[in-house]
């Protein structure tokens, strides 16, 4: 018996160091460029591009199956922040941007259907089954992805206006997305 017990023990020994050993010698590190393409990449995960989230596209844009130009969320900064990772030439997105918005729900129309909630890819709607939702606006990252499903059309999308606390400062060689307004000195 005793023999019994070390003969496996000694087996168990052999295929653990066995196994540890094909870890480290057979490991496959992830792609570097596929993450620095994912850190350029908005992370609204809304499938605009036509990949299920912003790692796909990645992967795909790092494969050279999917051209540079398809983030909507990105817009053209995105576009020349990949182009310029990639060393390749800039091109215009391949649609029209969108200004940032957030989803509203009308509470008197919604009937607590829950398909939104399925739908949003950030869980950024709350609310329970026949029961009102509501939308967390901080959290929403405006990709319309729950408009569709929606049976009694209760959900907009609302611009989002520009506050002190939402500005960003963009690239020079491209238009802004809000109107700038020049400081005047007063006399």
């Amino acid at each position: 018996m005793i023999s019994a017990i070390l003969s496996l023990g000694l087996l168990a020994l052999a295929l653990g160091l066995l196994l540890g050993y094909a870890a480290v010698k057979f490991r496959v590190d992830a792609d570097p460029m596929v993450e620095k393409i994912d850190a350029l990449l908005p992370q609204t995960q809304c499938g605009q591009c036509g990949y299920p989230g912003c790692k796909p596209y990645a992967e795909a844009v790092a494969r050279g199956e999917a051209d540079i130009n398809h983030c909507v969320p990105g817009g053209n900064m995105t576009v020349r922040a990949l182009a310029d990772l990639l060393g390749v030439e800039a091109k215009p997105l391949d649609a029209e941007p969108k200004p940032p918005s957030v989803a509203v729900i009308d509470e008197n129309r919604c009937i607590g259907c829950t398909l939104c909630l399925q739908a949003c890819p950030v869980d950024a709607i709350v609310g329970a089954a026949k029961q009102m939702h509501t939308v967390i606006a901080k959290e929403c990252t405006g990709c319309e992805l729950c408009l569709e499903p929606c049976p009694v059309d209760c959900i907009h999308m609302e611009p989002i206006p520009q506050t002190a606390d939402n500005w960003r400062w963009g690239n020079p060689q491209q238009p802004h997305p809000y109107p700038v307004i020049p400081l005047v000195k007063a006399s």
